[in-house]
């Protein structure tokens, strides 16, 4: 593989996701990628020698970006990231690019017991969202405003949960009202099962709508 300048992964990378979306992962092609992101094949082929080396940068990309995203936010009250954190989980039925696109990644983590890079790459992925969980629970313990918990068990509870809701809704909604609104329904109860009663005394939390607003911002 031969490293591409910056724009042109950037470039590559939003073409993967979208032909993800368009394509879902088992009919993916790299001609696919190539015309999502407007660029020839050879090219992709110069930079990636396989579709399997471009998808799991992508994955290693997606999960950059995360971490990201997760460091940015990583001094706001504990409270406020974990009711975040639960609603990156919800979206409507609208989110019809966003279900597709996590429709191909379950496609794609079928094969993680017979892939070993894709395998490493979804471990990694877990990994980062039990210790970002861990790491909230750990700071709000810290500061006063949960209740002590067992953490990695909470965590592991949290993300499984979650996870699992999200492929619920994309695997079993067909214009079913309540599937079509399963992650959130599942994310309500997640603040209300098992948020509130860590909170100590006198300490609030936002609504999943304004952490959903803060999401947006």
């Amino acid at each position: 593989m031969t490293e591409a300048e910056p724009l042109v992964t950037d470039e590559i990378m939003d073409g993967v996701y979208q032909a993800l979306c368009d394509h879902g992962y088992a009919a993916l092609t790299m001609q696919d990628i190539a015309d999502a992101c407007d660029k020839s094949k050879s090219l992709l082929h110069y930079h990636y020698d396989t579709k399997e080396d471009l998808l799991v940068t992508f994955l290693d990309q997606m999960l950059a970006d995360y971490e990201t995203k997760i460091e940015c936010r990583a001094g706001k009250p504990p409270v406020e990231r974990l009711v975040e954190f639960v609603a990156r989980f919800v979206f409507s039925p609208e989110d019809t690019d966003r279900a597709s696109f996590h429709l191909a990644l379950l496609e794609m983590r079928s094969q993680g017991p017979f892939n070993d890079r894709i395998r490493t790459s979804l471990q990694r992925s877990d990994t980062l969202l039990r210790n970002t969980v861990s790491g909230i629970l750990e700071d709000g313990i810290e500061d006063g405003v949960f209740e002590p918990v067992d953490i990695e068990a909470t965590a592991a509870l949290f993300v499984a949960m979650l996870d699992g809701a999200r492929t619920r809704q994309i695997t079993l909604s067909e214009g079913d009202a309540a599937e079509d609104t399963y992650t959130r329904t599942v994310a309500e109860q997640a603040l209300e099962r098992l948020i509130d009663p860590m909170l100590t005394d006198g300490i609030d939390r936002p609504s999943l709508d304004e952490a959903l607003d803060a999401l947006d911002d």
